[in-house]
């Protein structure tokens, strides 16, 4: 495992790969699979907005570039009119590539990330938060920053915080206590311009 991916992420690299998961379909069926496990395209149809068809076909794509691949039936079955799909990693990551060709698929993967994620948040704000008791809606924080920093030390801050939440990624589910509840944890780090 690379000591800057301690979570076992897959590790996007092909300009071509990043475009494809910009896809709102795509990028929704991968993180249902990546939270849930082992789903078929008429189970994942009702959570990202298509039809079971064309939520099969964004898997077939998805496959093509290694990020999901067939998957077990959770009750053990050989039904082969189902097709059962599942993340081939927990999550995924991607640098800026060098390329303008990379950087331009890139931007449009940040953008639908950053869609996703800002969506999620309105979403639990208005209909999960309300309903949490009490002790568990504290846990919720927020916080935005303004930090002066160098390049060096902005990778070593990231660097920092992937250490420190690794341990809880790596256990998964099985691992954690029986008092542990899911958290979700959106981090997102934006350079301003200088000028």
């Amino acid at each position: 495992m690379s000591l800057k991916n301690p979570y076992g992420d897959f590790e996007l690299t092909d300009p071509q790969a990043m475009r494809a998961l910009a896809h709102p379909v795509r990028l929704a069926a991968l993180s249902y699979l990546q939270k849930n496990g082992p789903a078929t395209a008429t189970q994942l149809s009702e959570h990202v907005g298509a039809s079971p068809s064309v939520t099969s076909w964004h898997l077939r794509h998805l496959a093509t570039f290694g990020l999901v691949t067939d998957g077990p039936s959770p009750d053990g079955g050989t039904d082969k009119r189902r097709r059962w799909w599942q993340a081939v990693a927990r999550g995924f990551r991607f640098e800026m590539p060098s390329t303008p060709e990379g950087a331009e698929a890139a931007r449009l993967l940040r953008a639908e990330l950053m869609s996703q994620a800002l969506d999620y948040a309105q979403q639990w704000l208005s209909d999960i938060e309300p309903g949490l008791a009490p002790e568990l809606s504290r846990e919720a924080w927020s916080a935005n920053t303004l930090l002066m920093i160098t390049p060096d030390e902005a990778e070593a801050i990231e660097n920092g915080i992937e250490d420190l939440l690794a341990p809880y990624v790596q256990r998964g589910l099985d691992g954690a206590p029986t008092e542990a509840h899911p958290i979700r944890m959106i981090r997102m780090s934006l350079p301003e311009a200088t000028n």
